[in-house]
């Protein structure tokens, strides 16, 4: 019995650990390089507009968009590593 809870807390926690880190990578890309960085990656053109607005308006949710499915085959390894596979 204290095994499964030792167990449960250890993937709770990698599961949060994972969630947090993801949340940093789409807090950064969606505020980071969209709002506040801006001014200093003006200067780099892409698809015809300066790379801060490419990440306001496709770069975020392309980003977004891999974090899903990043998110996806992070949590299948963490629920094999756990023995809760399909």
């Amino acid at each position: 019995m204290a095994d499964d809870k030792s167990n449960a807390a250890a993937y709770w926690k990698a599961n949060v650990r994972l969630i947090t880190g993801c949340l940093i990578v789409w807090a950064l890309v969606s505020y980071g390089f969209a709002i506040l960085l801006r001014p200093m990656i003006a200067w780099i053109p892409i698809g015809g507009t300066d790379l801060g607005f490419w990440f306001a308006q496709q770069g975020s949710m392309f980003t977004f968009i891999g974090l899903i499915f990043f998110y996806a085959w992070k949590m299948n390894k963490l629920d094999e590593k756990f023995g809760l596979g399909e």
